[in-house]
C-alpha cells in the first residue's frame, strides 16, 4: 500500500527567509509596510511609511477577484488568489516607487472567531513586588488557560476538531492589579493580577493558505491579523463601547466592544454577493451585469422604475441579513446591555437598505439595547493617525486595509512589555 505524506512547507520557508534577512543589506524599501486585504470581491494592496507613530499611505490598488477563487471570505484557489495579490502589489508598488519587504495580511471568513477572556491569577506573596520572571509566568499561564477555553468553545460551536483550529493572534486589552488598572505591572504589589486577553482563531486550512501565499510572494510576514478586530481598533484609545459591522463580499463580520477592552466577534455568510446573485436571478442577467446594477443603485444613478424593481428584489435578503445581525448580537450580548453606537463599513455596506434596516426600531426591541442605536458609516477619515497621500482612500470599502495598516503601526513600533511577553507565549502555542 502506497502512503503519501503532505507537508505544509510555508512556515519553514518563512522561518528560513527571516533568518537570512538578518544578514541582508537594508534597502530603500526598509521602513515601508505592505498591507494585503484579501477579500471576496477584491484584493487590496496598501503601502505606507511610518514617521513618529503616524502613517503615510503612498501606494494603493484594488484588483477584482475571479469568481470561485474565494468562498465565504476564505481562500478557495491559492494559485488564483496569489496571482491577484501579485498584480495588486505590482500596481501599489509602482505608485509608491518601491516595494516593501514586510507585509501585514488580513484574515476573515465565516469560521474566523474571536473573544476576550478575562482571567485572574492569585499571587502567592502579595507583598512582593512583581518582577519580570513572575510577570512572564503570569502571562503565559493566563494565555494558556484563555487559549484552551476559547478553543473548546469554538470547536463546540462550529463542529471542528480542536486540531483543525489555529490561533491567529492574541492581544492583551486590559490589565489590573487588585482591581486597579496597570499598563505595566512591573514593580507593583498586590494579591490578584487580572488580564483581559483577546484571542482570534481560524481553521488551519485557511490560516495555512495565507501563509503559503506570503511564502510564494517572497514577503516577510509581519503578522496575520483578524480583519474585524483590526476595524474595531479605530477608537481603541477612547475606551469606548460600540458595535462594528463590516459587510464584505462573502460574509458579514460583527465585533462587540465594551469599554475598549472586552471584544467578542462573530461572522455569518451573508454579504454583498448574496444581493448580487439575487439581482442576477430576478433580472435574468449575468453576475457582472448584476454587480454593475447594484453599484449604480447604491449610488442612486438608476431611473426610478428600475430602482423600484431592484429595491423589491433586495427586500427579502435584507430581512435575512438583519436576522443574521440580530442572532449574532443576541449570542454575544449575554443579556447585558448593548452599546448604542453602530459603525457600518465594507463594500457591501454601501447598499442603502442595510443602514435603513439597522436604523429601524423593530429589530432592536428583542435585544438588550439601552436606547435606540445610532448608525454611522466608518470612513477612512476616522483614522486620524494616517495621511492618505494617494487620495484614493475615500469610501467605506477602503476602511479594512487602513485598519490593518493601523495595526501594523502597533506591531512595527516600540512594543509594550506585556505585548512582548504575550507574543512569545503565542509563538509557543502556535508551534
Amino acid at each position: 500500500m502506497e502512503i503519501i505524506f503532505v507537508v505544509n512547507l510555508a512556515p519553514f520557508v518563512l522561518m528560513i527567509r527571516k533568518f537570512f534577512a538578518k544578514f541582508r543589506p537594508r534597502s530603500s524599501a526598509d521602513g515601508l509596510i505592505l498591507v494585503l486585504d484579501i477579500g471576496t470581491e477584491f484584493v487590496k494592496a496598501l503601502i505606507y511609511r511610518i514617521e513618529e507613530g503616524h502613517g503615510f499611505v503612498i501606494g494603493y490598488s484594488k484588483i477584482r477577484q475571479k469568481l470561485g477563487d474565494m468562498s465565504a471570505g476564505a481562500i478557495a484557489n491559492i494559485a488564483g488568489v496569489s496571482s491577484r495579490c501579485t498584480e495588486a502589489i505590482r500596481l501599489a508598488s509602482r505608485m509608491a516607487g518601491q516595494q516593501p519587504e514586510q507585509v501585514v495580511i488580513g484574515i476573515a471568513g465565516e469560521l474566523v472567531r474571536g473573544a476576550t477572556t478575562v482571567i485572574s491569577y492569585s499571587r502567592e506573596n502579595p507583598t512582593a513586588r512583581i518582577d519580570l520572571p513572575e510577570l512572564r509566568a503570569i502571562v503565559q499561564r493566563v494565555q494558556a488557560r484563555a487559549f484552551d477555553r476559547v478553543r473548546r468553545e469554538l470547536a463546540r460551536d462550529i463542529g471542528h476538531r480542536e486540531i483543525d483550529i489555529k490561533l491567529v493572534n492574541a492581544v492583551i486589552t486590559d490589565s489590573q492589579i487588585d482591581g486597579q488598572h496597570a499598563t505595566n505591572p512591573l514593580g507593583f504589589q498586590g494579591s490578584e493580577v487580572t488580564l483581559s486577553v483577546f484571542n482570534s482563531f481560524a481553521p488551519l486550512v485557511h490560516f495555512g493558505a495565507i501563509q503559503t501565499i506570503a511564502a510564494e510572494l517572497e514577503l516577510d510576514l509581519l503578522t496575520i491579523a483578524t480583519e474585524p478586530f483590526a476595524v474595531s481598533r479605530v477608537f481603541a484609545n477612547e475606551d469606548s463601547s460600540a458595535i462594528f459591522i463590516d459587510v464584505g463580499g462573502g460574509t458579514t463580520d460583527l465585533v462587540l466592544v465594551r469599554g475598549g477592552a472586552e471584544l467578542t466577534m462573530r461572522m455569518f455568510a451573508v454579504g454583498g454577493r448574496t444581493f448580487t446573485k439575487r439581482l442576477a436571478q430576478d433580472l435574468n442577467v449575468s453576475f457582472i451585469e448584476a454587480e454593475r446594477l447594484k453599484l449604480e443603485y447604491s449610488q442612486n444613478k438608476l431611473p426610478s422604475r428600475k430602482t423600484n424593481i431592484i429595491k423589491k428584489a433586495f427586500s427579502g435578503d435584507v430581512e435575512v441579513w438583519l436576522t443574521g445581525v440580530q442572532l449574532a448580537l443576541a449570542e454575544i450580548s449575554k443579556n447585558e446591555k448593548l452599546p448604542s453606537k453602530i459603525f457600518l463599513c465594507g463594500g457591501g455596506g454601501k447598499l442603502p437598505e442595510l443602514k435603513i434596516a439597522l436604523e429601524s426600531s423593530e429589530w432592536t426591541h428583542v435585544l438588550p439595547f439601552h436606547r435606540q442605536p445610532i448608525v454611522k458609516f466608518l470612513v477612512p477619515d476616522d483614522f486620524t493617525n494616517f495621511t492618505d497621500e494617494t487620495g484614493m482612500l475615500r469610501t467605506i470599502q477602503d476602511v479594512t486595509p487602513l485598519a490593518l495598516a493601523n495595526l501594523g503601526i502597533e506591531f512595527a513600533g516600540e512594543e509594550k512589555l506585556l505585548s512582548s511577553i504575550l507574543r512569545k507565549a503565542v509563538k509557543i502555542i502556535q508551534s
